[in-house]
């Protein structure tokens, strides 16, 4: 398979009457084959090529997942030209301005339901010449063309000139680019990754290299398409296989779409989903909120089985071994009376998560398994493909990211590019066929992240001796100390906001200050309720110190003589806190497009607060400014 046209012909040839694509269109999933999806492939590519889409060209991409979003992609890169895959999750007119500018895109094929999003931009943008819409509107406006009329004028260049067609696809090298994917920009401009060909049929074997994927196998495709994750991952590892993959049932706004999932995955009833942190947590939230339903007698059963589970699988490597075995029975008796009926409502045939984007929580990894749906977390980013590590059911720790794919060279590397020893830790670096060719049009951030074949990643981490990596954050998150001793915030904060009922979110901050300082956003809902059991009231400066007193407690319990003293070192901990009135969201982009926090954001935003954080009167959590916050949140409507 040296490049995707390749990987597809040769699926479509292999399995031609095999399902590719589910979707839910008039209620119902309907299925369309491999066949069926090859058609529509050379009817818009043809189509394009009569529009005079040359090779190179890029055409950028904005859709909910659907299947005119695979046939879209296929298309363009029959053409030979280049993708520009869009998230869905844009929603400022710069950030798709300059996404479409930066790579020159001729035109874009975008949804009905984010064609609002270019009626300002198409006429701002010289360069773009044509918006295909996906879907059948009264009229076409301002540089607007139909998807369907460009199928028909397809289908009449087939008729006439269909070796041409074929010949130029077959043209079409490994080496050509396949799809310029832009990062979230947590820094500063989105950087475009230029992906080929070979990149990703690579990567695809790779990733086979990890788990078996026979072709009766499907998945609800929940991440957004143009996510590297789902894009490799989901749609190419699948189609690779003969395999399928549904979309989710669209709403007519995003909650709607959300709310859909839980209902598609009953219908799909797939065996394996792809997932981040922030899916997890909602998962596991709706399960423990169903359990809680059902009465205390039921919840009880249901903790005493995690805590079976919990001590029956440790770490997953050695689960069920020496003593733990005599806990099996245990095992399979809340499996069959509990656990069986929550894998029910995922569809009954999942096997397993595979976790990707940031880290995901041990405690949270042990929750799944015990479930009998183990999440298996992964590790890569888009520079890769993005698939460098990953857990499975054939061998996995949890806490880890798992172990190598094939045909990947790994090195741990100090500051000075030396290679480490197992079990010391540094900066990932990687060289193999899945690394990118560089960034668009950044020469600088090219050489900076690509030397000698070796891709730098920017990540902390180490090799254990039995081959598994461990990764521990972001080098540009680092907390750095005013000695210079560096640490990564991330264990501490999932910490803070998975052990406290209190904390929504929040973000660790020091760079080479005397001490570390937290920036922290309370969940407001549990507190009401715990104001309610204490019988105060947040109108009363009692009750708004109370308050802050008790987020301060949450935040001891990690210090000496706390219930976690033992978790953290004690100089990492927050020796001041601020308690925000605002969330990290998309809307404010303090979230990328994957619910990370954009620490660069972040801390510009709120730099007059960090400042404020190093003064003395800032270590009394009922400081003048937290005060001002409690109020702002609990009282302004």
């Amino acid at each position: 398979m040296s490049t995707i046209i390749d990987l597809f012909e040769t699926s479509a040839a292999k399995y031609p009457n095999n399902p590719l694509m589910l979707e839910k269109r008039v209620g119902e999933y309907r299925s369309a084959s491999y066949s069926d999806i090859k058609n529509a492939v050379y009817e818009f590519a043809a189509g394009l090529i009569s529009m005079g889409v040359k090779k190179g060209d890029r055409i950028a991409l904005l859709s909910e997942g659907r299947n005119d979003w695979v046939i879209s992609e296929l298309a363009i890169l029959y053409c030979g030209a280049v993708n520009v895959p869009l998230s869905v999750k844009l929603g400022d007119a710069s950030e798709i301005s300059f996404r479409l500018e930066h790579s020159g895109a001729r035109m874009i094929i975008v949804s009905k339901s984010h064609a609002f999003k270019l009626d300002k931009l198409k006429n701002e943008l010289p360069a773009l010449e044509k918006v295909i819409i996906l879907d059948k509107k009264e009229s076409a406006g301002k540089k607007e063309i139909f998807y369907s009329d460009i199928r028909e004028e397809g289908k009449k260049f087939l008729e006439k000139k269909e070796d041409a067609f074929h010949e130029r696809w077959k043209s079409v090298t490994p080496s050509d680019y396949a799809n310029i994917c832009y990062t979230s920009g947590t820094t500063a401009d989105p950087k475009g990754i230029i992906l080929t060909h070979r990149n990703y049929t690579a990567n695809v074997e790779q990733a086979r290299s990890l788990m078996e994927v026979p072709e009766w196998y499907t998945t609800l495709l929940i991440l957004p398409w143009d996510h590297s994750f789902a894009h490799t991952a989901g749609i190419y590892t699948l189609m690779s296989s003969g395999a399928s993959m549904a979309s989710i049932e669209t709403g007519k706004t995003p909650m709607e779409t959300i709310k859909n999932i839980p209902k598609n995955i009953k219908e799909v009833r797939p065996v394996f989903l792809l997932s981040v942190p922030a899916l997890a947590k909602n998962f596991r939230k709706n399960i423990e909120n169903g359990v809680r339903e059902k009465g205390k007698v039921v919840e009880k059963l249901f903790r005493a089985g995690l805590a079976v589970a919990y001590r029956y699988n440790g770490i997953g490597w050695n689960r069920g071994k020496g003593v733990r075995l005599l806990l099996k029975p245990l095992v399979s008796l809340f499996n069959l009376i509990i656990f069986k009926k929550i894998r029910d409502n995922f569809g009954g045939r999942l096997k397993f998560f595979i976790g990707g984007g940031a880290l995901l929580d041990i405690e949270l990894q042990r929750f799944f398994y015990a479930l009998g749906m183990p999440m298996f977390q992964g590790y890569g980013l888009s520079e890769a493909s993005p698939i460098i590590s990953s857990n499975s059911e054939r061998r996995h720790k949890l806490g880890s990211s798992g172990y190598l794919v094939t045909n990947l060279e790994l090195k741990i590397c100090d500051e000075k590019g030396n290679a480490l020893a197992a079990g010391e830790k540094g900066e990932i670096v990687v060289k193999g066929e899945n690394v990118m060719a560089g960034y668009w049009n950044n020469p600088e951030a090219t050489a900076s992240a690509l030397r000698d074949g070796w891709l730098y990643t920017g990540d902390m981490g180490y090799m254990d001796n039995d081959g598994f990596l461990y990764v521990m954050g972001r080098f540009k998150s680092l907390l750095i100390s005013d000695d210079g001793e560096k640490y990564s915030p991330e264990g501490i904060e999932e910490a803070f906001t998975e052990n406290s009922p209190y904390i929504d979110q929040c973000m660790l901050y020091n760079n080479q200050n005397p001490f570390t300082v937290c920036l922290l956003v309370p969940n407001k809902e549990n507190i009401k309720r715990w104001l309610q059991d204490k019988n105060l009231r947040i109108e009363s400066v009692q009750g708004q110190t109370a308050v802050l007193n008790m987020l301060e407690l949450e935040i001891n319990q990690y210090r000496i003589g706390g219930k976690y003293e033992r978790m953290f070192p004690q100089r990492w901990l927050p020796s001041s806190i601020a308690v925000l009135d605002e969330a990290f969201t998309e809307s404010n982009q303090l979230l990328n497009s994957t619910l990370k926090m954009v620490r660069g954001k972040i801390t510009a935003h709120f730099r007059e607060r960090l400042d404020y954080l190093f003064t003395s009167e800032a270590k009394d959590i009922c400081n003048e400014k937290n005060m001002e916050s409690i109020k702002k949140l609990f009282l302004e409507k």
